[in-house]
């Protein structure tokens, strides 16, 4: 058992996981990013345009606030998602709203897009020097109608996309009243569209748009999505989110009930995740970047996701588990002897 792991177990499963985050956080932050550049030029992929030092990035919801971009890559992490980022600052739900299934691997969140806001991130990364590769996902304001959903997205883009290497609209929280309602194509093909043109409004460049979906999404629907990324011209789909099913899980009724309500990530996610990502591929062709996302744990795990046609990795779960050296140790095993992954675009 590593030092990180014997820590893990021993110690910091007795503490809060939210103060436990926070804390770990700070760490991270103060201990500054090691290097720019992981030190395995044979993991580099090009995607969306974008040169990506490693396959395996860091999914959002770690950095809410964009307060730990560079420090975060430094560990290891060819590319750093922040975010969900709303249009309004907003607390998110009421504590405690994360928990622990450590049987499964896994963490239940309803966190609720906790984070301060587009206007303060937008401020805090114009005084960013960007060395890393920076995607900022967004998501709507908790008190913002449905109805109103696509001009508070506009909002967040018009303030964050000039900022961002690539941009990812989330419609897949479980954890938003309504969110998910979004990704019904009658609903969200006005919306991308809307973020699309503001976007190209705020910046001469081409920010690569894409979408993350939920896993809970049946075959039907994934297709649905899948068809209109082709038809939009969407630059990729992140696939998935979390889940709100607790079907199959080792820990007992008793801790599943105490975890609570909200979304489960980690190993829990994996079958299906790599599923969805299977069945995209198999949709969009290959001229549509995928980031598969979801109950990543170990190279094996990336390396499946990978020929399950995945063009980037991302994880969240797996880096709590396993600790900072995880990120930096993963992407130096897929360096090695991995074919190029799903036809970098």
């Amino acid at each position: 058992m590593t030092g990180y792991r014997l820590l893990f177990d021993k110690v910091l499963t007795r503490t809060d996981p939210e103060q436990i985050h926070r804390l770990a956080f700070a760490a991270i932050r103060a201990a500054g990013p090691v290097s720019s550049r992981l030190p395995h030029p044979g993991a580099s992929v090009r995607a969306m345009g974008i040169d990506f030092p490693g396959p395996l990035g860091l999914a959002a919801g770690f950095d809410k606030r964009g307060i730990g971009v560079e420090a975060l890559a430094g560990l290891g992490f060819g590319f750093v998602e922040i975010g969900t980022v709303t249009g309004r600052p907003q607390p998110g739900n009421p504590r405690p709203r994360l928990a622990r299934l450590r049987a499964d691997r896994a963490v239940v969140n309803r966190m609720g897009f906790n984070n301060d806001g587009a206007e303060a991130v937008a401020a805090r990364l114009a005084r960013r020097r960007p060395r890393a590769v920076l995607g900022i996902n967004i998501g709507k304001t908790k008190v913002v109608a449905e109805e109103d959903a696509i001009g508070d997205y506009e909002f967040s883009t018009g303030l964050l996309a000039p900022y961002a290497d690539y941009l990812v609209v989330n419609v897949s929280s479980p954890n938003t009243p309504g969110l998910r309602d979004l990704q019904a194509v009658e609903k969200l093909e006005p919306l991308l569209a809307a973020v699309r043109r503001r976007a190209d409004e705020v910046t001469d460049r081409h920010v690569p748009l894409l979408v993350k979906i939920a896993p809970d999404l049946d075959d039907d629907d994934v297709r649905a999505v899948a068809d209109l990324a082709v038809a939009r011209g969407l630059d990729g789909i992140v696939a998935t989110n979390t889940t709100i099913a607790r079907d199959g899980l080792r820990s007992s009724p008793a801790q599943v009930e105490a975890a609570g309500g909200g979304g489960l990530s980690g190993a829990p996610l994996r079958r299906r995740a790599n599923d969805v990502v299977t069945l995209l591929r198999g949709r969009v062709g290959e001229d549509i970047t995928l980031i598969g996302v979801g109950g990543i744990g170990s190279v094996e795990d990336a390396r499946e996701r990978l020929r399950a046609g995945a063009d980037l990795l991302q994880a969240y779960t797996a880096f709590v588990y396993e600790g900072p050296g995880w990120p930096r140790r993963i992407n130096r095993e897929l360096a090695r002897g991995l074919a190029p992954p799903g036809g970098a675009r």
